[in-house]
């Protein structure tokens, strides 16, 4: 079963988002065929106040598609050399994203950005076949006690409350199950 997740899935807060993503694909086409890899590794990034997050600092040119529809890329640059993969999540004006950390066999954002190939293009796309990147349901079963929690990485200019947030979900499904 394969089951494309809309915009409905994305309009929910990115706390929720994030953990239910876990388990599910991302897909994008690889030699002329679609090809997905299941995410195993998440961060949440929720509205105004999340220090954390791009839209704390407000609505700039950069963190405009965080405040529009569920379901678009928010693709930036940090350090110069990475691009970053989000999806915004939701409602309209209520800037929140979710960063994909992990697939199943590479670990790091930047890393599954560049083998993913998403660059600044895919910025403000929708996740859909039409745009060449989606998400799936594929009915991966992902229980509670297999989701880690932890602080998200790299964010302790946040100050210790925001910093320390449990809003890194990590998979840790046992390898020869799944």
């Amino acid at each position: 079963m394969q089951k494309v997740l809309t915009e409905t899935f994305f309009a929910r807060p990115a706390t929720i988002v994030a953990e239910e993503l876990l388990g599910k694909y991302i897909v994008t086409i690889i030699n002329n065929k679609p090809t997905g890899f299941m995410i195993i590794e998440t961060e949440a990034y929720e509205g105004f106040d999340d220090q954390a997050s791009h839209a704390a600092r407000g609505l700039t040119p950069r963190t405009k598609v965080m405040f529009g529809r569920a379901g678009r890329f928010y693709v930036y640059l940090i350090y110069g050399l990475h691009q970053m993969l989000n999806v915004v999540t939701h409602s309209e004006g209520v800037p929140s994203a979710v960063l994909i950390r992990g697939i199943k066999g590479i670990c790091g954002p930047g890393r599954v950005t560049k083998f993913l190939s998403i660059t600044k293009a895919h910025n403000a796309l929708a996740a859909s076949k039409e745009t060449g990147v989606w998400f799936e349901d594929r009915g991966v079963k992902v229980l509670i006690q297999e989701i880690v929690t932890t602080p998200r990485i790299g964010v302790e200019y946040a100050g210790p409350v925001w910093s320390q947030k449990l809003w890194r979900y990590v998979y840790a499904f046992k390898s020869n199950k799944r």
